[in-house]
């Protein structure tokens, strides 16, 4: 199995997962003589299996991340650098967005607000970063589609 191919499926696991809660509950009580629509026991059976296969692919998914894919370094590490990157151009274009507001003045005798920092600079850097967010993903993508799984 591909990489790629377990991603999808711990997805699913986790989506499914997730509305066991809201299943459990709504089939917690039923007035007494009525049938829920749903068996309680089937559905903690049901969340049994999906919290097991849950587990063994996060772990076999883990395991291939954590192998080198080339001599300089691991899925795990690209994963890594992609949130950094991520957050890093999150806050800038944050950054750039409260710097790049300057309200207008009305009058000459208003105060006049400037932007402490060269914003066309930074947007630079800031669009710098967006495009090495773009080929590290693409890159975690294409990877995804070629690493087997144990």
């Amino acid at each position: 199995m591909k990489l790629a191919e377990a991603l999808q499926i711990r997805a699913d696991l986790q989506r499914r997962i997730a509305q066991m809660p809201m299943r459990l509950a709504n089939n917690a009580k039923v007035q007494e003589g009525s049938m829920p629509a749903e068996e309680p026991a089937r559905l903690l059976e049901e969340l049994r299996r999906l919290l097991d296969e849950l587990d063994d692919i996060t772990v076999r998914i883990n395991l291939a991340n954590s192998r080198q894919i080339d001599y300089t370094t691991t899925m795990t590490a690209l994963l890594a650098r992609r949130e950094t990157l991520r957050r890093h151009a999150d806050i800038m274009r944050g950054f750039l967005n409260a710097a790049s507001d300057l309200t207008p003045r009305h009058t000459l005798t208003e105060i006049r607000v400037v932007s402490t920092v060269d914003v066309a600079a930074l947007r630079k850097e800031c669009d710098a970063l967006s495009k090495q967010l773009r080929e590290l993903e693409i890159r975690i993508q294409s990877l995804n589609w070629t690493i087997e799984l144990d």
